[in-house]
């Protein structure tokens, strides 16, 4: 008599999705999306700003000046009359600008190196990392002004002087993470079968290291417009007639005893601007750690 077992069926488990994790993190803490909230917030100003400004914040009327908050000017206006709400309004677009050229430069010049100083290491891992060494031992806003002094104040001019000052950092945090990663087995799959060192860095490498790349790029957005507010305080950053929040405290400095509380909008904006960008990498770096123990 022939016995006849059951035959069982394994379903394989469906992937998990990283966007899936990530938004399941946010929703968890009320505070991530406060600061996401806050954050599109400003992507709103920036790209609506013309249709929503009850004023041009250029317009001068000298007339006006140093106005409280009223039914007119619901912020007041500065030394030459302009509305704060409406340069409050303009400046969400530096705001959000101005870490993104920063960013960007730093991506470019650190990235780049650390993958292939991370996959190739010996010469090239040792020349990058003495040169990143010597950059970071010196002060990155002192670098920035030099370079400044170098390519001309302005906007682009002082991100890209910040960018330069930052690259270091992504450096050593993408070399990280790509010397561990350039150890696992798949690496060593594609050299075996022939892949060119540009397909590794960046079609299996790159891939592997975004996450903590994104994370620290989160966080120093934050530190960037910090950056941009002190060069634009001292007049490195924005010229006029555009605006940006460090240029608003400094014209708040300058006129402290006619209007006191000048320095109180442009100074809140930039403390919550600066405090979402880190909630929202401290939210990205836990959700990422969440998973890999997953």
């Amino acid at each position: 008599m022939t016995t006849v077992l059951p035959v069982t069926t394994t379903v394989a488990a469906p992937a998990r999705s990283p966007l899936k994790d990530i938004g399941r993190g946010f929703l968890r803490s009320p505070a991530s999306l406060a600061a996401l909230a806050f954050l599109l917030l400003l992507v709103f100003l920036a790209v609506a700003s013309p249709l929503v400004m009850p004023y041009d914040p250029a317009a001068q009327s000298l007339g006006e000046k140093f106005l409280g908050p009223g039914a007119s000017h619901l912020l007041g206006t500065d030394q030459f009359g302009r509305d704060v709400l409406s340069r409050m309004m303009s400046a969400a677009r530096i705001a959000l600008l101005a870490p993104a050229i920063a960013i960007a430069t730093a991506i470019v010049l650190g990235v780049p190196v650390a993958l292939l100083a991370g996959l190739r290491r010996g010469f090239v891992d040792a020349v990058a990392g003495r040169f990143a060494d010597a950059v970071m031992s010196l002060p990155a806003l002192a670098l920035s002004m030099a370079i400044i002094a170098m390519l001309g104040p302005g906007l682009v001019n002082s991100m890209i002087a910040v960018g330069i000052a930052f690259a270091p950092t992504l450096f050593r945090v993408v070399r990280g993470a790509a010397l561990a990663t350039s150890r696992e087995t798949f690496m060593e799959s594609a050299e075996s079968i022939g892949c060119s060192t540009k397909r590794i860095l960046w079609s299996h490498l790159l891939p592997n290291v975004a996450a903590p790349l994104l994370v620290q790029a989160t966080i120093l957005m934050g530190i960037a417009l910090l950056a941009e507010a002190s060069l634009s305080f001292i007049g490195l950053g924005v010229q006029p007639p555009d605006t940006s929040w460090g240029s608003m405290l400094s014209d708040a400095y300058q006129n402290q005893y006619d209007a006191p509380f000048a320095a109180v909008a442009p100074g809140i904006a930039l403390a919550l601007t600066v405090l979402a960008f880190n909630v929202l990498g401290d939210t990205l770096r836990d959700v990422i750690t969440a998973g890999r123990r997953a």
